[in-house]
């Protein structure tokens, strides 16, 4: 466990490096590997890879300037499973006021065939929120 300690420790130095040189864009991306020259980074999409792929010389020489010994710098695109759940559709609830003007409302259409499809869905909506009670 010792011997990692020095390379989790440049590791998280470069990283830190990385962010402070590219902040807007490297808070998504991680260093995954230095070793012989080269760095690898990686970023969660293809999007952000490629404007991260023009930012490498800027980045390649401010790291070298901060006594980084870095050749080259290529990154891997690596999509997180860490996907958000979209949240649950939110759930009407209508008071029954409401639920009463929409029944008067369907009431007054008027006998046309351009309306039965408007008074199919009121028709529909108000028996969902009146069993709802």
């Amino acid at each position: 466990m010792a011997a990692l300690l020095p390379a989790v420790t440049r590791m998280a130095a470069l990283q830190k490096q990385c962010a402070a040189e590219l902040p807007s864009m490297f808070s998504a991306c991680e260093v995954l590997q230095f070793e012989a020259g080269q760095l690898v980074l990686s970023a969660p999409n293809a999007a952000l890879a490629t404007k991260l792929k023009q930012q490498l010389p800027r980045l390649q020489s401010q790291l070298q300037s901060g006594h980084w010994q870095i050749n080259a710098i290529r990154i891997k695109v690596q999509v997180s499973q860490n996907l958000n759940k979209p949240a649950p559709a939110k759930q009407l609830h209508f008071p029954s006021k409401a639920v009463s003007a929409f029944s008067s409302l369907m009431e007054e259409l008027g006998q046309s065939s351009g309306n039965d499809a408007l008074k199919n869905a009121i028709a529909a909506m108000v028996q969902r929120y009146s069993e709802k009670k």
